[in-house]
């Protein structure tokens, strides 16, 4: 069965990101999904997106993640969509959901592994994202 996929806006590039780490270990959690509520209402690359679009959004990944082939579709979607500039940016914010709710999955480990491979983010520019997203998620 083939998918006709919609091309996604940059902004819909980042969400797609976000969702895939959250899905990846098959498991939405509520503290992931908030993450990508609270990124997309208070990260300035979102000011002018229209959050309505999440849920759409989240339904292309889901059917892709059914596929065969969905999740070089997902990556093929998301790199003809996201300026190169902005990939750091999308490991950011698909740390950041990984690390919402305290501790990492093993899905969620390798979805992050793909990102980094699919978007050519460099091994030290990754660690200090990921770092960053530890730090910020910490509890007492």
């Amino acid at each position: 069965m083939t998918i006709d996929l919609p091309s996604l806006s940059p902004c819909d590039a980042l969400v797609a990101v976000m969702v895939a780490v959250s899905a990846s270990d098959q498991t939405f959690r509520t503290a992931e999904l908030v993450a990508i509520q609270r990124n997309v209402d208070h990260a300035p690359i979102f000011a002018d997106y229209d959050a309505d679009r999440i849920r759409a959004i989240s339904q292309t990944v889901m059917t892709l993640f059914e596929e065969e082939d969905g999740l070089d579709a997902l990556f093929g979607l998301v790199r003809d969509a996201l300026p190169e500039r902005l990939n750091e940016t999308a490991y950011a914010l698909a740390c950041d959901v990984g690390a919402a709710d305290g501790r990492l999955y093993e899905g969620e480990i390798a979805m992050l592994a793909e990102i980094r491979h699919q978007l050519n983010i460099s091994r030290l520019h990754a660690a200090a994202i990921e770092l960053s997203a530890q730090v910020r998620h910490r509890v007492l």
